[in-house]
């Protein structure tokens, strides 16, 4: 029985030291492309997604610094016939690196729809900008969105120009106090429009 014993607590011993020990000898080669940036400018989004997110984060200021350097990706789009304002709200920068401008409102249409309309628009670009409208009537930092609540429009479709987001069917329009651009890929406010229902 001893010896058993024995045996087993060598075995133990002999492979906790190997895991210990074989790094000091045993090279782990890596070849990664670094394909992120594609030859346009644009971001390969499934590639940063793919990232593990320490090393993702780790490259948070690079990624958004390269961004924001990418050429502007303008939008033109009429507005639907006969609608009339709910609110509306001015874009304003988030800090000194996300900055916004133009116009945000909020328009109900004559099928009883809404939709989120973007006039004189520009923010700065950015990986994996979304349009979120958010419950914060003012948020100015990224807990303002994440913790007050929110509803996610979609991609934003242009950093430049005039835009339209539909809103999903059944929207409670009087929950939402903003609409905010907002980075998925950091959790990072780019720029937010406080609307104001007076309009």
């Amino acid at each position: 029985m001893k010896a058993i014993t024995g045996a087993i607590i060598a075995v133990v011993v002999l492979a906790l030291g190997w895991f210990l020990v074989s790094p000091l000898f045993i090279d782990r080669e890596v070849d990664e492309s670094f394909d992120i940036v594609l030859a346009d400018g644009s971001f390969n989004m499934d590639g940063v997604m793919a990232m593990p997110q320490e090393e993702r984060m780790s490259m948070k200021d690079d990624i958004l610094a390269a961004a924001a350097g990418m050429q502007d990706k303008s939008m033109t789009e009429d507005m639907p016939e006969a609608p009339s304002v709910v609110a509306s709200g001015t874009f304003v920068d988030a800090d000194a690196a996300h900055k916004g401008e133009g116009n945000a409102m909020l328009y109900a249409l004559p099928n009883g729809s809404h939709v989120v309309r973007f006039e004189d628009f520009r923010v700065t670009n950015g990986p994996d900008l979304y349009v979120y409208l958010a419950k914060h009537p003012s948020p100015a930092s990224a807990d303002d969105v994440v913790d007050g609540g929110y509803l996610n429009l979609g991609k934003l479709k242009g950093n430049v120009g005039n835009q339209n987001y539909p809103l999903p069917e059944g929207t409670d329009v009087t929950e939402y106090g903003s609409v905010v651009i907002w980075c998925q890929l950091f959790g990072v406010l780019f720029s937010p429009a406080a609307l104001d229902s007076g309009a």
